[in-house]
């Protein structure tokens, strides 16, 4: 113990990239922070890794503290530890991303943290590194596309092949062509049509899909080079 007294302290925090889909947009779920330094300005969600427990763990607190949701995705996208990020203190933090479904999220825990859902296209300018945080974990999100589909955890169990597209095109930011989407993802053989239709947009219908348990990694430059 004597050794590690010689050595800097430092502060260990996380900061959780919270994105959602809807209305066919990707949304940052974002706060004023409501202390200095920067009061007032655009941030994530986060806060500091307590003594009782790891930065895993940490995140997930966070997110329940503001989504009311547990058990979501949650992945580590990475560090950021330059010392003068933070001017306060020599603080370093460890980046998270999360996918929820903005449907089953409770609004009252947002309203209570007063955080907003901001469509990434319009997002404001952060204070810290926050925005390198988010860009980071897009470019993880625009991968996973590339590899799981994404649709279990920013959409509903079931969905069309265009509510899926329309998925891919808000991730990767570019229109796709519809029959070659179809074609290619089809093809990954990770789908399984049901036998029920949306007939809320046309009277033919279109089938529904969920993703199928149990599916391994796919090859990224078979789905993302559309």
């Amino acid at each position: 113990m004597e050794f590690y007294k010689i050595h800097p302290q430092h502060y260990v925090s996380v900061d959780c990239v919270i994105l959602g889909y809807q209305d066919e947009e990707i949304k940052l779920l974002l706060y004023p922070r409501s202390f200095e330094p920067y009061k007032g300005n655009w941030s994530l969600l986060g806060g500091f890794v307590e003594d009782y427990e790891s930065a895993d763990e940490a995140a997930a607190r966070i997110l329940k503290q503001t989504t009311g949701l547990e058990q979501i995705f949650l992945e580590q996208v990475c560090s950021f530890s330059d010392p003068n990020r933070d001017p306060e203190a020599r603080v370093i933090s460890l980046a998270y991303y999360a996918l929820i479904r903005i449907d089953l999220h409770d609004e009252e825990c947002v309203r209570e943290n007063g955080a907003y859902w901001i469509p990434i296209r319009k997002l404001p300018n952060l204070i810290f590194d926050h925005q390198e945080m988010f860009e980071k974990a897009l470019v993880k999100l625009q991968q996973k596309a590339g590899y799981s589909l994404v649709g279990s955890e920013l959409l509903p169990e079931m969905f069309t092949m265009i509510q899926l597209r329309k998925l891919y095109e808000a991730i990767l930011q570019r229109e796709l062509d519809p029959g070659n989407f179809r074609k290619k993802i089809l093809s990954l053989g990770v789908l399984e049509r049901l036998d029920k239709k949306d007939t809320s947009e046309s009277r033919k219908g279109a089938f529904y899909y969920k993703v199928k348990s149990n599916i391994g990694e796919i090859d990224i430059d078979r789905i993302i080079k559309f």
